[in-house]
């Protein structure tokens, strides 16, 4: 029986390290450090395209971008305006310039630039607040034409900025 009762005791702190552990590990997932007894909802005002060059469903694309990381990755409640966090700003940047020339003075690749100037306010701790700019970009090769690889293309570089702007705003990296 006493080799029976240290088993048992072992085996339940085994369990409740793991059951701790795995737990810290689940909470600091998503990364984020709010203080959801001040912080309760975000606004995300639509991000209008302030460039020369022009792809329509990017602005749409990537407010609805953002809108779904903090839906998904935090509590927060989304609402029209005047939230506890709230986002604007204009995509100022769209830009196609192209990569690795090679010896006949062609490119081999273009590369596709998004640039997105976001103001953030955070209305519980006004220190925090920034005017920044965040870029992505992604290269293609110049045999493709860019409306054949433009949608996977903006998927991806929306999908790294709204990561860089969720990180910058409210996880503290």
């Amino acid at each position: 029986m006493d080799k029976f009762d240290f088993m048992y005791k072992y085996l339940i702190i085994i369990f409740v390290s793991i059951f701790v552990t795995s737990c810290s590990i689940a909470y600091k997932f998503n990364g984020a450090s709010i203080d959801y007894t001040k912080m309760k909802t975000v606004s995300i005002s639509d991000f209008p395209i302030k460039t020369p060059l022009v792809y329509a469903p990017l602005s749409q694309t990537f407010t609805e971008g953002l809108r779904d990381i903090f839906q998904r990755q935090t509590r927060l409640r989304l609402i029209k305006q005047g939230g506890d966090l709230h986002f604007e700003g204009e995509i100022s940047g769209y830009e196609l310039t192209p990569q690795a020339v090679k010896e006949n003075a062609f490119a081999s690749e273009t590369r596709l630039t998004v640039r997105v100037r976001v103001k953030f306010t955070n209305n519980a701790d006004s220190k925090q607040n920034f005017d920044q700019s965040f870029t992505a970009y992604r290269d293609f090769p110049s045999t493709k034409m860019i409306n054949e690889v433009q949608d996977q293309l903006i998927k991806e570089i929306v999908d790294e900025i709204t990561d860089n702007i969720y990180n910058a705003s409210v996880a503290n990296w």
